[in-house]
């Protein structure tokens, strides 16, 4: 059965897929605003180590296992022949698996190629969750992500190529008070320029980060939903489900664009109506309590 060495973190849409951790930890692990992995030595682990947890599934729960997920942080990071014999192996193992999904950071990206990518698709490997952030290279200097806006767009847009399908994040309150819109238009633009299926906004909070928190402005409440209405304004992508249902976010959405943004925005707008209502509310940063992730 799979071992696990915790925390494990799976996005939202994984939450009934079977875990499968095949690195540990992240193998960048230096963005500043992160402490999802702080407290773990990156690792990957042998390719014996997961065939045998695969083959250790009881046969009789087989046929219900339709999707996986391969955790940790980045484990499309994972070397592409031993990557490829794993996915050979949940194949197998499963004959009703329908998709396998995986974190990628912008550095695993840039051990594959398209070809590989296209190999790795062609054996159930269908959805990668990517972290962007922000689209505005001031922003992503300052919390240390390593890559610019525009040598993300790049990678993406190659796993996109290769028929990979993309789900990118991106964390309001990330700049800080002062750059606050300067990041929401930026990262709608990249996505605009990637046009990933799935674009999810996170909230900044509290986990390992004291240092990132403690240097920068943050946004209040309100600032945060100003931020969030002016990326949902901006956003023109061809065909982007959009979703903020993450428990770090005080403000569920959801809605696909096009179709979807005028209503979107007139959400941002009730809540804050909303919101006005309860003195002090709008203008107080929010707080969050580390059991909560």
């Amino acid at each position: 059965m799979p071992q696990y060495v915790e925390p494990l973190f799976r996005p939202p849409s994984e939450a009934r897929s079977l875990i499968f951790q095949i690195t540990i930890g992240c193998s960048q692990n230096r963005c500043a605003f992160c402490g999802m992995y702080k407290g773990k030595q990156f690792r990957v682990r042998p390719v014996e180590e997961i065939l045998e947890e695969i083959a250790e599934i009881p046969e009789r729960f087989r046929p219900r296992i339709d999707r996986v997920f391969l955790a940790d942080g980045d484990a499309l990071v994972y070397p592409f022949e031993g990557l490829a014999t794993i996915l050979d192996a949940l194949c197998t193992t499963f004959p009703g698996l329908t998709r396998v999904g995986a974190y990628a950071s912008p550095n695993s990206l840039t051990t594959k190629d398209a070809a590989q990518l296209s190999v790795l698709r062609g054996k159930r490997l269908r959805i990668l969750y990517f972290g962007l952030e922000s689209g505005d290279d001031q922003t992503l200097l300052s919390v240390n992500k390593g890559y610019t806006a525009d040598r993300m767009a790049e990678l993406t847009l190659m796993s996109r190529q290769a028929g990979l399908k993309l789900s990118v994040t991106a964390i309001l309150g990330l700049a800080g008070r002062m750059r606050s819109l300067d990041h929401a238009r930026a990262t709608a633009e990249w996505v605009n320029r990637v046009n990933p299926e799935y674009f999810s906004l996170l909230t900044l909070f509290h986990r390992h980060n004291e240092p990132f928190i403690g240097s920068l402005d943050q946004c209040t409440r309100r600032e945060l939903m100003l931020e969030a209405r002016e990326m949902l304004l901006r956003l023109n992508p061809q065909r982007t489900i959009l979703r903020s249902n993450h428990v770090s976010n005080f403000l569920n959405l959801e809605g696909s664009y096009p179709k979807d943004r005028q209503r979107l925005v007139a959400d941002v707008d009730a809540a804050l109506a909303r919101a006005a209502l309860y003195p002090g509310f709008l203008d107080a940063v929010p707080e969050y309590s580390e059991e909560y992730f």
